[in-house]
């Protein structure tokens, strides 16, 4: 997985203005993003990439507001823990998105 800046999320998704991205953030339809700095934000790769699988499938806005739920869910196992778990989950997924 890899966190990709805005210009990156536009060039994949095909969006023009980072406008269009913050609206569909305000009405549920992409990933809120995660900071990487003081003054920096990036979205998950993986996330971004199941959103366009979604849009290219011709699923509907409500499939994808419940898949935004699911991968803002599915961020809060990527904390790391003391038994190494962390590591080994990385690993399969960073496999899968390939």
């Amino acid at each position: 997985m890899n966190i990709w800046r805005i210009e990156t999320c536009k060039a994949v998704t095909g969006y023009r203005s980072t406008a269009s991205i913050y609206n569909n953030i305000r009405h549920g339809l992409w990933p809120k993003a995660v900071n990487i700095g003081r003054r920096s934000v990036g979205w998950p790769s993986d996330e971004i990439i199941a959103i366009n699988a979604a849009r290219v499938a011709g699923q509907t806005d409500d499939y994808i507001r419940e898949l935004v739920k699911r991968l803002h869910a599915k961020r809060s196992e990527l904390i790391p823990t003391l038994s190494g778990e962390q590591n080994i989950y990385l690993i399969s997924s960073s496999r899968e998105v390939k």
